[in-house]
């Protein structure tokens, strides 16, 4: 008998050891999260602009001459991202030790000056009407959604601050969307389904039906049709997004959960499901694009969370999603401090999304 106690003692303990620890938002976790949008929203260079220069003026124009409030993080979106993070954190993290510092942070950004010169940016200059499209702009609603949403005093200032922006955005928004035909279905930046998550949200926040009602349109035409995704061929090189995944989150939201499980079960075959589970391989964390895989991570997990939460208990892939994203968690998270600028300039954020998910 004693023997056997042993036995299970040293079975269970062999258990736990190689048990998966679940990373979750701890205030620790956060605070040291926020170091990386802290240290890099002020931080111009490295700097990729990515501007269309019009003239030799605009052509040398730094930049923080191009864009006051949000040209750190090396480009313009990520340090859009961080300003959503840093805000998210103080919305949900109780007990920041570096509270006043994030504050101040966001006060030196959110001002009336320096957002207005943001929205006339993409008035001012020759295709600047296309800068940041969709990514940013669905980070910047993203932002504004996160003001809205907060019964806090600092919040409502830097809320009405924004609007100007908001604004600029949804109008170049809602007037691209009736005119694309087809959409971008890359593993970066472009990629449409995950620009219309975002814009569906904020659209649904604010009970915008015109702009809600577009995007479940334009949904159901480039995606409802869609069956056996090739995605046992994801990712590509630099992908933070999988592209199958990002669709199915879209859906989610647009179909009734019975339709949305039918598509789903059309939508992916098995060698699919077990292409999107493997954790990517990082060769050199340190590449600027290599390290777009631990976002990659990141982004998996908190769309396969999402959709695991719509399928009924019997589903055969619900605890698939559930276990398979905790692991891609579990993996990422402590590689958003192991890499260089590359990485810490934008990775905080979406381990922040994740890990709420």
């Amino acid at each position: 008998m004693g023997k056997f106690i042993i036995i299970c003692v040293l079975v269970f303990l062999c258990f736990t050891s190689n048990a998966q620890v679940v990373p979750t938002l701890t205030a620790d976790v956060a605070e040291k999260l926020s170091k990386m949008p802290i240290g890099c929203i002020g931080q111009e260079f490295p700097n990729k602009t990515s501007h269309v220069a019009n003239t030799a003026v605009d052509g040398r124009l730094l930049p923080s001459e191009l864009h006051p409030a949000f040209y750190g993080c090396l480009d313009w979106h990520s340090s859009v991202h961080g300003h959503w993070m840093l805000l998210r954190l103080l919305k949900t993290v109780p007990g920041l030790s570096n509270k006043p510092e994030i504050v101040a942070v966001l006060n030196n950004t959110f001002t009336p000056e320096k957002i207005r010169a943001e929205a006339e940016y993409f008035t001012k200059y020759q295709v600047a009407n296309t800068y940041e499209r969709t990514y940013g702009w669905a980070w910047l609603l993203k932002l504004d959604q996160e003001l809205y949403t907060w019964d806090d005093p600092d919040a409502k200032k830097w809320y009405a601050a924004l609007q100007p922006l908001t604004q600029q955005i949804l109008k170049l928004w809602k007037a691209y969307l009736p005119k694309q035909t087809y959409p971008n279905r890359t593993g970066v930046h472009p990629n449409t389904a995950f620009g219309l998550v975002f814009a569906l949200d904020w659209a649904r926040t604010f009970k915008d039906t015109a702009f809600g009602k577009l995007i479940d349109d334009k949904a159901k035409a480039f995606y409802l049709d869609n069956s056996a995704t090739p995605a046992y061929l994801e990712p590509d090189g630099s992908d933070f997004f999988s592209p199958s995944l990002e669709i199915a989150d879209l859906m989610r939201r647009v179909l009734p959960n019975q339709e949305f499980v039918k598509w789903l079960n059309k939508f992916y075959e098995k060698r699919s499901i077990d292409r999107i589970s493997d954790l990517p391989v990082i060769s050199d964390i340190n590449d600027y694009q290599g390290v777009h895989l631990v976002g990659l991570s990141f982004t998996r997990a908190w769309c396969m969370k999402g959709i695991a939460k719509e399928l009924p208990k019997n589903h055969k892939w619900k605890k698939h999603f559930e276990v398979t994203a905790d692991r891609f968690l579990a993996n990422a998270l402590p590689l958003v401090f192991a890499g260089n600028y590359g990485g810490d300039h934008w990775l905080a954020s979406f381990a922040v999304y994740a890990l709420e998910k």
